[in-house]
Order: structure tokens, then sequence, then C-alpha cells
């Protein structure tokens, strides 16, 4: 089995309610190509370096995926005609690292945003 880091962006003004519907949906289309989902986490609503669609936002899911070529073929597939998403990006990878979460906001990170805004001020 191959190992893939899979990551969709979905439209700015997509609900939290339809970024599930969609992270269900794209789960179940993992397992039913004989894929097993390791990890998935929302990294949330984060700018775009350039517009893509007009949109200077999207909403970020990412997957862990165990699978076949098959599974990433028909992801793919499904995410070219759906209009909530604005693009998907497949990297292949070696081992995952599950340890680390590059997107949530730590409390040490927090206070050295706050340091930094009082030396300005």
């Amino acid at each position: 089995m191959n190992l893939y880091e899979h990551t969709i962006i979905a439209r700015q003004d997509t609900s939290p309610s339809e970024l599930k519907q969609l992270t269900e949906k794209y789960s179940k289309i993992i397992e039913k190509n004989e894929g097993e989902v390791v990890k998935t986490e929302s990294w949330g609503l984060l700018n775009l370096s350039y517009l893509i669609k007009k949109n200077k936002k999207g909403s970020y899911i990412h997957f862990k995926i165990k699978g076949n070529g098959n599974v990433i073929e028909q992801l793919e597939k499904n995410e070219a005609i759906d209009k909530k998403l604005i693009r998907h990006l497949t990297v292949k990878v070696k081992k995952f690292d599950l340890d680390t979460s590059y997107f949530t906001k730590t409390e040490e990170a927090e206070k050295t945003l706050k340091k930094e805004k009082k030396f300005k001020n």
C-alpha cells in the first residue's frame, strides 16, 4: 500500500456543516476504493497566495491516506466536478508525520504574537 497526503481547498463561503459533509464524502470514496483514512485535519480558512476562481481565501482539509493509485484516481475524478472545491493536491510520501500539527495555534505562539504587538505599539 502506498501512503499519500491529500489536501483539498473549498471555497471561502463554504459553511462548517458543508465542510463536514465534504470530509465525510471524500472519506467514503477512499474507503469504497479499498483505501484507509489514517488522519483528517481541518486547517481552517487561510489566505491564498493569489486569486483562484475569484477567491482570496479557502478552507483547507488535509487527509493522510493509505491505498493504491486507484483511490487517488477516483478522488481526483470526483473533486474535478465538485463546484465547492477550488483546488486539490496529492503527494506520495514514504511515511506519515502524525505528531506535528502545523496549523494549530499553541499557547507559546500566541504569547509571542502578543509580545510582538506590545513592542510595535
